[in-house]
């Protein structure tokens, strides 16, 4: 897998993750600790992502 697509996957599934939150704080019986753990995943991709986008290109 090239790293743009490796970079376009984990940009899904940030989104994706994103989604979930905004769908889990709309419904009052969805435990807040699920929240919590859904915004950790987030972040931990954020965090993969940048750290992707910041190593040099190799031409």
């Amino acid at each position: 897998m090239s790293l743009a697509s490796h970079l376009d996957e984990l940009q899904r599934k940030h989104g994706d993750i994103e989604r979930e939150i905004d769908d889990a704080m709309n419904h009052p019986s969805v435990d807040g600790l699920e929240i919590v753990n859904l915004k950790r995943r987030k972040l931990a991709l954020k965090d993969e992502i940048e750290k992707l986008r910041a190593q040099p290109t190799t031409h």
